[in-house]
């Protein structure tokens, strides 16, 4: 019976690193030749999509993927490779706004505010990318975040009709990050599944949103 059961545990354990590692390549395959570090490098688009995460980590801390996200999206504006940002991120708890602290701290960077649109709806990442096109109309952005994040959200944006670069913020040092990363790789999982098995939507879609004017 023991021996039964280790055998078990060997095969479900061998089939959860075979998932990470298959969604892993999967996701880097389809971001091939898309991120950007290099701001002189990276092709102008009308629009850039901020992903959102906490202003501040536990203990009140400042949290340093939002600092550096921020800084890349303010620095892809001042020089001219996007012309409007969208700040997506979570706000379905009373007091917890990312995107209204995005936007504060890109006005702090000197974004002007008739350039900055917030989506209040963007729960997780799929919810942000889709939106992206479904509300805000855009079929062409550039995604801002760090490096491992892009990648799953151009592999989301790929599968739901969008043709998505990104410009990859700073990454944060691993010992203030482990928890993030981890967390990572068991979304990149999330998303293979939500794509090709479970067919995932947005939790909200809601009115079309304008940006800017029209591209003439």
């Amino acid at each position: 019976m023991l021996r039964k059961l280790l055998v078990a545990m060997g095969v479900l354990l061998a089939f959860c690193a075979g998932s990470l590692i298959a969604a892993r390549l999967v996701i880097a395959n389809a971001a091939r030749d898309k991120t950007y570090s290099d701001v002189s490098a990276v092709p102008h688009r009308r629009v850039g999509l901020v992903l959102g995460c906490p202003k501040r980590v536990f203990g009140g801390w400042p949290n340093p993927f939002f600092e550096n996200r921020i800084a890349a999206a303010a620095e892809l504006y001042h020089r001219e490779k996007i012309d409007y940002l969208v700040a997506s991120g979570d706000n379905h708890l009373q007091g917890y706004d990312e995107p209204t602290d995005m936007k504060n701290a890109l006005l702090d960077k000197g974004v002007p505010a008739d350039r900055i649109y917030l989506d209040y709806a963007g729960l997780r990442t799929l919810d942000s990318v889709v939106r992206v096109k479904e509300i805000f109309g855009q079929d062409s952005v550039t995604i801002i975040s760090q490096k491992f994040h892009i990648q799953r959200a151009i592999f989301l944006a790929d599968h739901h009709g969008i043709d998505a670069i990104g410009f990859a913020a700073p990454d944060v040092p691993p010992r203030y990050a482990f928890k993030t990363l981890w967390r990572e790789q068991l979304a990149k999982v999330k998303a293979v599944l939500d794509v090709y098995l479970l067919h995932k939507q947005p939790h909200l879609f809601g009115q079309k949103i304008l940006i800017g004017n029209p591209p003439g």
